[in-house]
């Protein structure tokens, strides 16, 4: 079987994870990046040894040398620069979120679906062992019906240098610029702990509460050409098709913590700890006969193949792959709802 042909479009940061994830895979070749700035795409085509580069998506379509793409542009750009791939025939791993509204997320979902092409949402986080094994406890009825759950995703890179300095480095200021494309950390974050509770849950959203919350982080609000808008903390509660409900949070201001994720799962029978802590999988467990004592226990869990894998596996065999653009479309509407949800206010209680 002939090699499956991969285009980076757009180049900056996280392009490198994708072509990383590629170039240690067997019969994939890297072929053409795409980027508007010359420099950065000139210096990452030379880092993986990529020989063609566009400046345009219609430049690469009208070469056409390749079987696949994987959108790593920033959020706002996912939705004009995928339509044409996918009328195109052209397989698409496009980064979350997938879009930065319902309308937008679903007719790429549907222009996938018309296309025939694999179409896949990089949710990274589905490449934890704990997720997927905590998904298959769930499904299988180990727990009973869910009832009840509390979801977080911490993140401390405004409060410390984790990753470098988000006051000098637009690859961190964009996040924070509503202007620039950021739905801040409920777009950027926010999307990866409500598919984590959700699919460990096995039920989609159905009502969502949200509160969002931007900080001072500098003198008038803003760095350079960057408008310091984007929300830093989110609040939801959130009740799910299956009637359980729950709390999900996340912030970029949360000291102590790196890049954590955690979720605490009840139902009629037992209960799940999910965790990514520390680039660490852990799943525990309090299941019968524990449940009197509330002891919980260690659980082993299998590894599980990454996204990147398993995307080009869909690709090779023309088979459907999950999260694909109609998850992504499904979390965008919850997405929607918590920034509608925040514009409606709350209630100030004076004392």
């Amino acid at each position: 079987m002939s090699d499956v042909r991969v285009l980076i479009l757009g180049t900056g940061g996280m392009a490198n994870a994708h072509a990383d994830a590629y170039a240690a895979m067997g019969g994939v070749q890297l072929v053409a990046g795409i980027d508007t700035d010359p420099g950065r795409l000139a210096a990452f085509n030379e880092k993986y040894g990529i020989t063609q580069g566009f400046g345009s998506i219609d430049a690469a379509l009208a070469w056409g040398e390749f079987d696949a793409v994987s959108n790593v542009t920033p959020d706002p750009v996912h939705y004009p620069t995928t339509l044409p791939l996918l009328k195109a025939g052209k397989h698409v791993l496009c980064e979350k979120p997938l879009a930065v509204t319902y309308d937008h997320a679903q007719e790429m979902a549907d222009a996938a679906q018309d296309a025939g092409v694999v179409h896949m949402v990089n949710l990274t986080y589905r490449n934890v062992p704990a997720v997927a094994e905590a998904a298959r406890i769930v499904a299988a009825g180990t727990i009973g019906e869910v009832r009840h759950f509390e979801a977080s995703y911490l993140q401390s890179w405004l409060v410390q240098p984790a990753w470098g300095d988000w006051r000098s480095e637009s690859q961190w200021l964009w996040r924070l610029s509503s202007a620039h494309g950021s739905t801040g950390v409920l777009g950027d974050v926010g999307v990866h702990i409500l598919d984590f509770a959700t699919l460990v849950a096995g039920a989609d959203a159905a009502q969502v509460s949200a509160r969002l919350k931007t900080f001072d982080k500098a003198p008038g609000g803003q760095i350079d050409a960057y408008v310091l808008d984007a929300n830093d903390s989110m609040t939801m509660q959130v009740a799910l098709t299956n009637g359980a409900v729950g709390v999900i949070h996340a912030s970029r201001f949360a000291t102590g913590h790196i890049n954590d994720l955690r979720l605490r799962i009840h139902g009629t029978r037992g209960a799940l700890d999910v965790r990514f802590e520390n680039d660490k999988s852990i799943l525990r467990a309090c299941l019968s006969p524990d449940l009197q004592s509330a002891t919980w226990q260690d659980m082993d869990v299998p590894t599980v193949k990454t996204n990147y894998v398993r995307f080009i596996e869909a690709v090779r065999d023309n088979s459907p792959v999950l999260p694909d653009f109609h998850r992504g479309a499904v979390l965008q509407k919850a997405l929607d709802a918590a920034i509608a949800s925040d514009a409606d206010g709350c209630r100030d209680i004076m004392v």
